[in-house]
Order: structure tokens, then sequence, then C-alpha cells
């Protein structure tokens, strides 16, 4: 690929990327030297939003502390705030990978057990410090090497694992917000979805206004409230999406 091919790939906007994300579905359709750059890469420690995310965070329910701060950070650069709003941090990401891999994705919890683990050994391999406690053009550094497979130490390779966490990060970011992630619909606004409605008023379709947002999760629903699908535990906290 050209110089100018990559400064024209660079030049789509992180909205339009993210909502190609979630119309066509979690896969790896998003690369990630987009997402990575789409925010500022200062020379600061892990971005702000992670560290608030951190620092306001539930008790964990499968992840352990380290593990959670690794995946807050990769989370941070992923989908990065910017001056299009806040990014996977802000959208409690991890929360929903956190409670996920102890229910929906309990298969996955062994794959991040390990893959964490890697992605820490790598960073102080290769820079002498965590992965949380990196720049964030060290930490996009390390994400392109693993997207590329260039990253040793993974099993079964470094792709695999940061296709597993681009997936259930971008769930967690744009999920309904019952399932922990999504807070304070940051997902929902980020790309201009006016949220959940059963029925569409007139007023609803003209081109020359957006529609009224709803913020509403799903199950707030009498008709879906009955049908809640399985989840990992919640704790006290079971209408995570009013929380700040």
């Amino acid at each position: 690929m050209s110089s100018e091919d990559h400064n024209d790939r660079r030049a789509f906007s992180r909205r339009a990327l993210l909502t190609r994300a979630v119309l066509f579905g979690a896969g790896a359709i998003v690369p990630a030297e987009l997402l990575v750059r789409g925010g500022p890469a200062g020379a600061a420690p892990a971005a702000a939003g992670a560290i608030q995310a951190a620092a306001a965070r539930e008790p964990l329910e499968t992840l352990m502390a380290a593990e959670a701060a690794t995946l807050d950070a990769i989370a941070a650069r992923l989908i990065p705030s910017d001056g299009n709003g806040p990014g996977a941090a802000e959208a409690r990401a991890t929360r929903y990978i956190d409670r996920a891999l102890g229910g929906a994705l309990a298969d996955s919890r062994e794959a991040y057990r390990t893959g964490l683990a890697a992605v820490d050994a790598y960073a102080r391999a290769s820079t002498g410090r965590p992965f949380a406690e990196l720049p964030t053009a060290d930490q996009d550094a390390i994400l392109i090497q693993m997207e590329s497979n260039v990253a040793a130490g993974f099993t079964p390779d470094a792709a695999t694992f940061f296709d597993l966490v681009r997936a259930h990060v971008i769930q967690g970011t744009f999920c309904d917000p019952y399932y922990g992630g999504n807070a304070n619909f940051a997902g929902w606004d980020l790309i201009g979805y006016p949220g959940i409605r059963l029925a569409v008023a007139p007023d609803d379709q003209r081109m020359d206004r957006r529609p009224a947002r709803v913020r509403r999760s799903a199950y707030d629903h009498a008709m879906f409230s009955k049908k809640r699908p399985a989840r990992a535990r919640l704790g006290r906290t079971d209408e995570p999406w009013r929380s700040s």
C-alpha cells in the first residue's frame, strides 16, 4: 500500500467506520490501524477515559484487577474518545466483557486469561513496562503488531486474540445497556442511533429532523421483560445503564 493510500484510509472518520462495524457485524472489518489511531496518541500513560472507567468500576465479577486494567487500556485505544464523543472506556466495554465472561462468553475466559497475560508480557519485553502504563503511541504500536500477527507469545497467535477482543469491545460499546456496556448510551450516541422504539410515528420518518432519542433498554419494555436471557450475575446493580 502506498503512503498516499494509507493517508486516504486514515482520512475516513471514526464515526463512519464504527457505523459500518455495527451495521455489518462485529467481525474484523475495522482494521486496528484505523481504530487505534482514531484518538490522539499522546505521550501520557493510558487514556484518561480508561483511568476514569477503572476508578468508577464496580467490583469485578470474572476478571482479575490486573487483567481488567490491561483490558481497559486496550479498549480505550480500539475505540478511543475523540472529538466525535466518548469511546469504549466511557461506554464501559470492559464491564460488559467482565460480566459476559461469567455467562454467555464463558468459553472465552481462558483465552482472556492467557491473552491478557501475553499482552503484558510482550509489552514488558518490548518496552520494560506493562501495557496499561505505556504512552498511547506505544499501546497503538503493540496493538497493530498483534493484529498483524507479529507479536510473539500468544496462543494460538496474537491476531486471534486481537480479533476476539476487538469483537467483544465493539459488542460492549454498542450493546443494549442491560448487558453492562453502552453506559449512559454512549455507544448509541456515538453512531447517532436514536434508541429502541416499538412503533414508528410519521414524525420519526421525516428526513428533515432527527428522531427523538429514546433512552431505554429493550428489557424496560414489558413484552421483553419476562424473556431476559441468562447473563453474569449483577450483584446489587440491576440497572447498569442508569449508573453514572
